[in-house]
């Protein structure tokens, strides 16, 4: 994956390349589809990010990875 990315995320969120790869080897293997799996994830990058996420901003994100509304392309998020 381009640096540059990283160094995007890193601006943007002061989150660090190496938790964003520890957080991704961590649901490696994962099914995204399992609420409880994505709930867990959800609380860890609000940790990591150090932003509170509602219950209702929590259940929107579920309903969009179940409804495959999440964009592909990483640029376009950031």
């Amino acid at each position: 994956m381009d640096d540059s990315i990283f160094d995007k995320v890193e601006k943007k969120t002061n989150v660090k390349k190496e938790d964003i790869l520890k957080l991704a080897k961590s649901i490696s293997g994962k099914d995204l589809n399992d609420e409880r799996v994505l709930r867990s994830l959800i609380k860890d990058v609000a940790k990591l990010a150090n932003k509170p996420v509602s219950k209702e901003k929590e259940e929107k994100i579920i309903n969009a990875v179940k409804k495959d509304k999440i964009p592909k392309n990483l640029n376009k998020i950031i």
